[in-house]
């Protein structure tokens, strides 16, 4: 069972949708991950995050892939890498990240309702 939040509590995570135009290997990081150069559209701009993702993606993968991301939180320093924005995914049955992302294509910087 989770805790319960108010629907004001979820409204002030500003949730987005964007496109992954660039995406390159981070041998720095501690653990494995990519980075990510995300186009959230014009009201948010292009935007970087660290995505531990390389069990399922690789970075070719990635370009032009639709995912969300979490666009309100403070950036993170991450090793020589600052993370902008927090992308979001599920962890599968042995741990590994899966990508959140839409079914159907949205304009980049959309918000979740």
């Amino acid at each position: 069972m989770t805790d319960t939040i108010a629907y004001s509590d979820f409204e002030r995570v500003d949730i987005r949708a964007g496109t992954i135009v660039e995406a390159l290997p981070f041998p720095e990081a501690r653990k494995p991950a990519i980075k990510l150069v995300i186009d959230f559209g014009p009201e948010i701009g292009v935007k970087k995050s660290s995505a531990q993702i390389t069990v399922h993606y690789t970075p070719e993968t990635l370009i032009g892939r639709q995912v969300l991301g979490v666009v309100n939180f403070p950036p993170r320093q991450i090793g020589p890498f600052r993370s902008e924005v927090l992308t979001l995914g599920f962890e599968d049955e042995t741990g590994a990240i899966v990508l959140a992302s839409v079914d159907k294509p949205v304009p980049n910087g959309k918000r979740m309702l």
